[in-house]
């Protein structure tokens, strides 16, 4: 087992202290730098850094760094849902390192969406109906998982189906 034990910090973000969400910084006891790749490889990183060592991950509308000292994750409702998060990531990295000389580490991120290709799809009228003040804006939403097809009133069904097909290929929410 190459992760035992960590301690949490739960705390509301600084920027905006009315945040309904908290934020947690999980302190580990032991490094785990050198099971980042295999977790990363396990579990589909949407960004993985070398120097120095991270891999981010975007799940349920929540993001994850895990570096090789600390765990952080956002947007947490309590604290309960907090500790599900890290014994569950406690067990994913300790998994990954126990089977490491099965998986194939790797160094990269997943391929992310091109926010002039998303754009390519939209009308580009800029009419706002989206509540946003460009299409490029929206683009920018829809290529981070934010917003998608259904959030842009004027979009015809054959340009909403293929950028539902071209957003399909990358794994924002896992």
């Amino acid at each position: 087992m190459l992760l035992e034990t960590y301690t949490k910090e739960i705390f509301r973000p600084e920027c905006n202290p009315n945040f309904q969400s908290l934020h947690c910084i999980a302190h580990l006891d032991q490094d785990v730098a050198e099971a980042l790749p295999y977790l990363n490889a396990a579990l589909g990183g949407f960004e993985y850094l070398k120097e120095p060592p991270a891999v981010t991950f975007r799940i349920h509308g929540k993001i994850i760094t895990v570096h090789p000292r600390e765990i952080a994750v956002n947007a947490l409702r309590d604290e309960e849902e907090a500790d599900k998060i890290l014994e569950w990531l406690k067990r994913e990295i300790n998994e990954a390192w126990d089977k490491r000389g099965e998986i194939e580490p790797r160094y990269e991120g997943s391929p992310k969406p091109k926010i002039l290709e998303i754009l390519k799809l939209l009308p580009k009228t800029n009419c706002r109906q989206c509540g946003e003040p460009t299409c490029m804006v929206f683009s920018t939403l829809v290529a981070q998982g934010i917003k998608g097809p259904e959030n842009c009133p004027i979009l015809s069904h054959e340009d909403s189906r293929r950028l539902r097909e071209y957003m399909a290929q990358f794994s924002l929410d896992e």
